[in-house]
């Protein structure tokens, strides 16, 4: 039996002529370059990684890329700003991944999500003995084996039994 949930998304003002005209709404890429502008790639980056890992999770319409980031419940919605319309959409439940959003956070600033306390002492000595930072690890071509841990790390995204964050959020891909 499939359910249906409210959720709640904050976009640009755009997306209504979007929904007149298409009936729906797809999150294009140059939706992103225009919206985070020189940080784009840095974005795109990480939306790539995500695309890849939670298409294991929910298999997206073909024609879908990039995710549409909701709010779980109306108190934990994006306040609206001038020129973006708020949304109460009804979505079905199985088209949702819900996650930590300190752990995307996380992703999104290329720092690693450690398993538990002694996993995040295990990568901070790690980092110290080499004098750098995640960002930097990720960001350089010289460390591509801690580069590789932070990647592999960011699979914790998906497991529930990880928190770092008590307000849920889900990409809706539809």
């Amino acid at each position: 039996m499939r359910f249906n949930v409210n959720v709640w998304t904050k976009q640009h003002e755009n997306i209504l002529k979007d929904l007149e005209i298409n009936g729906r709404y797809i999150v294009k890429k140059e939706y992103i370059v225009n919206k985070m502008e020189e940080h784009a790639a840095l974005y795109l980056d990480v939306y790539n990684w995500y695309y890849q890992a939670a298409g294991k999770i929910v298999r997206p319409p073909e024609d879908v890329k990039y995710p549409i980031w909701v709010s779980l419940a109306e108190e934990d919605k994006i306040e609206n700003s001038p020129g973006n319309v708020q949304l109460e959409i009804l979505v079905e439940q199985d088209r949702l991944i819900t996650m930590d959003i300190d752990k995307w956070g996380k992703i999104v600033n290329y720092m690693y999500i450690p398993a538990d306390a002694q996993d995040k002492k295990e990568h901070e000595t790690i980092l110290a003995r080499y004098g750098i930072d995640d960002c930097t690890a990720y960001m350089t071509p010289f460390y591509p084996n801690i580069k590789r841990m932070i990647i592999k790390s960011w699979d914790r995204l998906f497991d529930e039994s990880i928190i770092l964050s008590k307000v849920g959020w889900a990409p809706y891909g539809n």
